[in-house]
């Protein structure tokens, strides 16, 4: 009888105009290749946010969508906001 956790990131989406990215991560656990349980969550990315410790994989999601245009975006975005408070 083996029991296995796999753990891996199934779904992302590009979200708005700043181009937030949606990572669902799903967590499942299987006995003999079968699988028992399947939970999900979620978190999200937003340019202004390092992704030194993500995997290879959203580190190029983030490359391809967070111009230099879409980081200054979302920092004027962010300037405008907390003038507001």
């Amino acid at each position: 009888m083996a029991i296995n956790k796999i753990i891996e990131d199934d779904k992302f989406e590009i979200v708005s105009e700043h181009k937030h990215l949606h990572i669902r991560t799903a967590t499942v656990i299987q006995e003999d290749g079968v699988e028992l349980t399947r939970t999900f969550s979620r978190r999200v990315l937003t340019p202004d946010m390092s992704v030194v410790s993500e995997s290879v994989e959203i580190k190029n999601i983030c490359s391809a969508v967070w111009t230099d245009t879409v980081k200054s975006n979302w920092t004027t975005h962010l300037s405008a906001s907390n003038a507001a408070i």
